[in-house]
């Protein structure tokens, strides 16, 4: 953490971030995209304040760049700004060249002009006065003249052979602190810009260069309090050192921030302390870098809980002496790099380096609408990971598979190169594992809720089940290595006869289907989405509707496609060119959705570039700026909403609180949803509602009823759901499950 800086000295730390541009040529899309994300870093970042005023105030990052305005919406201009009322210098900007002083006005534009005498030297500037020193060491208060002329005001009370060491801003537009050294010893004391008259304050004062801070009714010097109208000498009243920063005197309130130490698990907080009663009291929370004074009385910080709500909060005195935040400004979060992207159940997963943990990755999510338009802010979706190890000249890195039921699932190798198929997205903190037995350079080709297809790289095939997400993965299944796809619970792989390819249900190994496609060779890609069976040779590839039983011819001229519902998408990789394949009505017809960026970029997806809702219809892409992504829709309609696959068992001993029954209900689009528990006579005792994570229906039960008591007995449940996008009929099922 950094200490903030002052008004004063143009350091009021802080930071916003950028957003860079890639040296390529940006996506071009054909019709216009729905949305667009950015990816973005968790740290907070501190700013630093160029100036603050009355109207409003500027920020830019803690290491400079462009300038953000900020404008205070109510504030109303002065009717006569100038130099005659100091009160409206809380809203000039101070520019000094040589021996010029040029002021201006911010919110009318008036402006004065000062000459510094000759031998003068400019030292600080509050408001309409400029506070310069002689070569004999005299202060001098200098202000516009009506005529035009500088008029100069000699500084009177300085002690003889007072050495000034600092001159501090405050929360003051007719007072400027000056600390200075006599006989060995550092005071602080205020020049009062109106008169001219110095008054010592604190004494003895312990470091050369002391926190001070100060407003029209208080001065805090080394951590000593007085009232600036207290009775000449009036000793000041000492407080408690708190480690931490003083950063601002606000009506009665001194300001105290930016902590030395933190202690882990904790954040750091802008505390209040009465100089009345010497309460302290907590005013924002999340809250460091960018805190300081403001010449009108108030102050500025940053408080927030994260990046992606970090902001400016405006500090003004309330008429009893206590301070009043207000949010003014939402700080930008930092642009990070796309590593990777994922789309399923109207969720976008992307894979960067976010946490705070420099060299630490995160899946993030951002949520979509039933339009694809995104709905809500970046959501982290998992712990911090380490980096992804990939494979020479591989563009889909790391290797990404969205589920459908919440969760994305990706490769990790370890030290000794050994790969495990990761599963995360219930929560932020858990991962759960499944080693492949030693395997290494592998893919994840597909998988859908549970389930996960592993192609290892010894030429082992190997299905990975998490059930329910609460438990590390197992191998289902493992066999030689052949072109294969999941959907729910059915793994379909080549036939024994030519073109034919064989659905067998995972969880008893019974053939559910055998499909003759018509290929004339035995396929080397199989893809599944609902009804839809695809299948490619190379050179030929088809889509077989198995609720039709119709064979439909697909375009197989520009290498790896992606199946969805209705549609297939491809990347030429000449033109780079995204194609859409249409045939969800028995006739492929192609169009070009997107064309993509120049150069390629070496981020995740199906490709590298680009990722596919198979359980929603939108397509994500890279659309050339960094850590952007854009969101288009197919234009395909979807399937009709449908179940693909059940984990209801009961709870062995019943439902409790502490293990409470978790059914999954996987579908194949999103849904809201109500899940009904009825007794033996029809009568609801329960009732509990929500809407899909990606795609699966996820509630819990703990065995209570809707009135807060315990039910004993068998219990029939109904889930109820209906589809988000509208589109087709709802869906119900029904069970039994049992309470002890």
């Amino acid at each position: 953490m950094t200490r903030s800086g002052r008004l004063a000295k143009a350091a009021l730390i802080g930071a916003v971030a950028l957003t860079c541009a890639l040296p390529i040529t940006p996506a071009q899309a054909a019709g216009p995209s729905v949305g667009t994300v950015r990816l973005s870093s968790e740290k907070r970042q501190e700013i630093r304040y160029t100036w603050a005023g009355a109207s409003g105030f500027r920020y830019t990052g803690a290491s400079g760049g462009t300038s953000t305005w900020v404008g205070y919406p109510d504030f109303v201009p002065p009717a006569h700004p100038g130099p005659d009322d100091l009160a409206t210098g809380t809203d000039v900007v101070t520019t000094v060249s040589g021996s010029t002083v040029t002021q201006k006005h911010q919110s009318t534009g008036v402006t004065a002009t000062l000459a510094i005498p000759s031998g003068q030297t400019y030292r600080s500037a509050a408001g309409w006065s400029v506070l310069t020193r002689d070569p004999s060491g005299a202060l001098h208060v200098l202000r516009a003249a009506p005529d035009g002329s500088t008029a100069d005001l000699p500084v009177s009370g300085l002690p003889t052979g007072a050495e000034p060491t600092g001159y501090v801003l405050g929360g003051s537009v007719r007072r400027l602190a000056v600390v200075y050294k006599l006989d060995g010893k550092t005071s602080v004391g205020l020049v009062d810009l109106e008169d001219g008259a110095f008054r010592t304050y604190v004494t003895g004062v312990t470091e050369e260069d002391p926190q001070v801070v100060f407003n029209d009714r208080w001065l805090v010097a080394d951590w000593k309090s007085i009232r600036i109208d207290a009775e000449p000498g009036t000793q000041p009243t000492a407080h408690t050192r708190l480690g931490a920063q003083l950063e601002a005197v606000v009506g009665d309130q001194l300001l105290i921030g930016n902590p030395d130490f933190v202690q882990a698990g904790t954040q750091p907080s802008l505390t209040a302390r009465s100089l009345v009663t010497g309460a302290d009291t907590t005013l924002l929370s999340s809250s460091f870098g960018g805190i300081g004074p403001t010449l009108d009385g108030g102050a500025l910080a940053t408080a927030g809980p994260s990046s992606l709500d970090w902001n400016v909060h405006r500090i003004t005195p309330t008429q009893d002496g206590g301070a009043a935040t207000e949010k003014v400004a939402q700080v930008p979060a930092t642009a990070v790099g796309v590593e990777g992207l994922a789309v399923a159940g109207g969720e976008l997963f992307l894979y960067g380096a976010t946490p705070d943990a420099a060299g630490s990755y995160r899946f993030s999510s951002f949520q979509l609408d039933a339009t694809g338009r995104p709905t809500g802010q970046q959501t982290p979706r998992g712990p911090a990971l380490s980096g992804a190890t990939c494979l020479t000249g591989d563009a889909a890195c790391p290797q990404l598979e969205a589920l459908g039921d919440g969760r994305v699932s990706s490769l990790w190798t370890s030290a000794e190169g050994q790969e495990s198929v990761l599963d995360v997205g219930l929560d932020t903190t858990t991962v759960r594992n499944a080693p492949t037995g030693g395997d290494a350079h592998g893919r994840i080709p597909g998988g859908t809720g549970r389930y996960v297809l592993y192609n290892g790289g010894s030429g082992t095939q190997k299905v990975i089940d998490f059930p329910s997400g609460t438990t590390n993965g197992q191998t289902a299944l493992s066999r030689a290595r052949t072109a294969a796809a999941v959907w729910g619970q059915v793994l379909w792989t080549p036939g024994t006869a030519q073109g034919s390819v064989v659905g067998t249900r995972l969880n008893t190994g019974q053939t559910v289907a055998t499909i003759a496609t018509g290929a004339a060779c035995t396929p080397t890609d199989i893809q599944a989405v609902n009804t839809w069976l695809y299948w490619s040779c190379g050179s030929t590839a088809g889509v077989y509707d198995r609720a039709t039983n119709r064979r439909i011819t697909v375009p197989a001229d520009l290498g790896p496609a992606r199946l969805a519902d209705g549609f297939l998408v491809r990347e030429n990789r000449t033109t780079h060119e995204l194609l859409l394949t249409d045939f969800h009505t028995g006739t492929a017809t192609t169009r070009t959705l997107v064309k993509l960026p120049s150069a390629d970029q070496n981020t995740g997806g199906s490709n590298g570039r680009w990722a596919v809702d198979r359980f929603g219809g939108h397509i994500a892409y890279l659309n050339g700026t960094y850590g952007e992504v854009s969101i288009v829709p197919s234009g395909v309609p979807a399937s009709t909403l449908a179940q693909m696959e059940t984990q209801a068992d009961a709870v062995p001993g019943g439902p409790t609180k502490a293990n409470p029954w978790q059914p999954v209900w996987q579908l194949n689009k999103p849904a809201t949803w109500t899940l009904t528990l009825s007794n033996s006579s029809g009568t609801v005792v329960r009732t509990v509602t929500g809407s899909t994570k990606g795609a699966a229906v996820r509630p819990t039960w703990d065995g209570y009823g809707d009135d807060g008591r315990r039910v004993t007995g068998t219990y029939t449940w109904k889930l109820t759901a209906e589809p988000r996008d509208n589109e087709g009929p709802a869906l119900t099922a029904t069970g039994t499950t049992t309470v002890n």
